[in-house]
């Protein structure tokens, strides 16, 4: 059975999963965070990928987290729900729960672990993970300097294309726009997935982006990818420049401590990062609050609406 086509062609923001004091799981600052993204042009959302630390959360956890995401913005928001794990029968589990929920499209990373050895291994894990949701459009998440997974895209892509019926594209996480430029060529939907090189990736022919930083300062990317799309290849450049100012701040810190902070600064209350990770410190906070300031605090930023 083939899936309904779906169109990523526009700004799909990775978000960030909200947790309680004690680490528990929060819900509450969902519905202003969508409405936030949605007022802002982003197109879609990505619920629990690395951004939403869905690797260090439950399965259970992650089928509230998105259940409250379904419930909050569908219908204003395209829904994508990770599903990747490192088991298979959990990942087959969170793919059906997705399609239940009613999600425009699931995607998964590989297996990090026990790393799928070649690549038909690869596709057969994939087509075993899209087969739990047989009606719903399946993205492959490239990211290598996570998962440690390299294998060739393009042969990827031609496999996954023969071997699952739902397959949709990727989300291309890696500074290889020669390979990106190929798949485009190609005719494979790619969502490009490295924020700070957004503007090359629309430039090589990606059709969209997801992205961590979209959550903080949204306004920016869609400037940036309505200059792209109208061929404002130095504006966009421009915004590009401005946006990579602010990343190289946060990269200076312990970044999803960082950008969850920032974040809260801005309106949408995220809580602290899931272990391993570690809160940012008194003294850190305080050196990023005033790193920030030249490149986006001075700015008028949009700020959530307060339930």
């Amino acid at each position: 059975m083939t899936a309904p086509e779906i169109r990523l062609n526009g700004l799909v923001a990775a978000t960030f999963t909200a947790f309680a004091a004690d680490g528990t799981l929060s819900l509450a600052p969902i519905e202003a965070y969508a409405a936030l993204l949605a007022r802002n042009g982003v197109s879609g959302v990505f619920v629990c990928g690395t951004t939403g630390e869905g690797v260090s959360m439950t399965t259970a956890e992650r089928m509230e987290n998105l259940g409250r995401w379904c419930d909050v913005a569908r219908g204003s928001l395209k829904i994508v729900a990770h599903v990747g794990h490192n088991s298979l029968p959990d990942a087959r589990a969170l793919a059906a729960h997705a399609a239940r929920a009613g999600v425009d499209a699931i995607g998964t990373v590989a297996p990090s672990v026990l790393r799928p050895a070649a690549l038909d291994d690869l596709v057969d894990w994939c087509a075993a993970v899209a087969a739990a949701a047989p009606e719903t459009p399946y993205f492959y998440y490239h990211i290598p300097v996570l998962t440690g997974v390299r294998h060739d895209m393009v042969r990827f892509c031609e496999r996954a294309t023969a071997r699952i019926p739902t397959f949709a594209g990727l989300k291309f996480t890696d500074y290889d726009l020669f390979t990106l430029s190929l798949l485009i060529r190609e005719g494979s939907i790619v969502l490009n997935g490295r924020d700070e090189v957004l503007s090359a990736g629309l430039l090589m022919g990606a059709q969209g982006g997801i992205g961590s930083i979209y959550n903080l300062v949204p306004d920016c990317f869609v400037d940036l990818y309505r200059h792209a799309r109208a061929g404002r290849w130095a504006q966009a450049r421009e915004t590009q420049d401005r946006i990579n100012d602010l990343i190289a701040v946060l990269l200076r810190f312990p970044f999803m401590p960082a950008l969850k902070r920032a974040l809260e600064w801005e309106g949408i209350a995220c809580g602290e990062p899931l272990r391993p990770r570690i809160p940012l410190s008194g003294e850190q906070e305080s050196q990023l609050r005033s790193a920030l300031k030249p490149v986006l605090l001075d700015r008028p930023v949009p700020v959530a609406p307060r339930s």
